[in-house]
């Protein structure tokens, strides 16, 4: 008999796991964070395209902001540049990189060539301040609020429909609550 029930359990079970997980509803880019209505990371990091300079989160407390992680090896990080390109010239808010894990020679290079959407871009050399965010990898977008806390992860490119239906409404709502 448990010869019979195992298997019979096996599949029951697997069959449970795929009814989840392939649901066609699920949204694959929303992957839950331990960030969402929690105080985001401080930073404190030198600027990429000014050494001299320090960039820190804690300056723009009182601000709704995104903070975009990015990186010069990555593909889908040159798909969504010039979607962030537009949008910083909506000038909504302030979009701040996290050059993740790259050289910085690289990146100001390809902000120079490509352009700078950011209001500010921290160099995060050794990827420690992208582990603190909880980054899986690059682009993530992150949208907090002006109490400091993180309203929104994003994980994939930036588009002008993500940003429409997406960051607009929660930026809105943002704004209103004062928060």
């Amino acid at each position: 008999m448990w010869k019979f029930l195992l298997p019979m359990g096996a599949f029951v079970a697997l069959a449970v796991l795929f009814a989840f997980g392939l649901n066609p509803n699920r949204d694959i880019h929303a992957l839950p964070s331990p960030l969402i209505g929690k105080p985001a990371p401080l930073f404190n990091l030198t600027d990429v395209m000014d050494p001299s300079r320090t960039v820190s989160n804690a300056a723009l407390k009182g601000q709704v902001y995104v903070l975009n992680v990015w990186g010069t090896w990555c593909v889908a990080c040159r798909q969504e540049h010039e979607a962030l390109l537009d949008i910083a010239r909506q000038n909504v808010l302030p979009i701040v990189g996290l050059d993740y894990m790259d050289q910085r020679d690289k990146a100001q290079q390809w902000l120079t060539q490509l352009g700078n959407p950011y209001s500010a871009v921290a160099f995060d050399t050794d990827g420690r301040t992208a582990i603190d965010w909880g980054v899986y990898g690059a682009p993530e977008t992150f949208l907090v609020d002006g109490q400091g806390r993180v309203i929104y992860k994003f994980i994939s490119p930036m588009t002008a429909e993500v940003w429409q239906h997406d960051f607009l409404p929660r930026i809105q709502a943002a704004r209103r609550s004062g928060a």
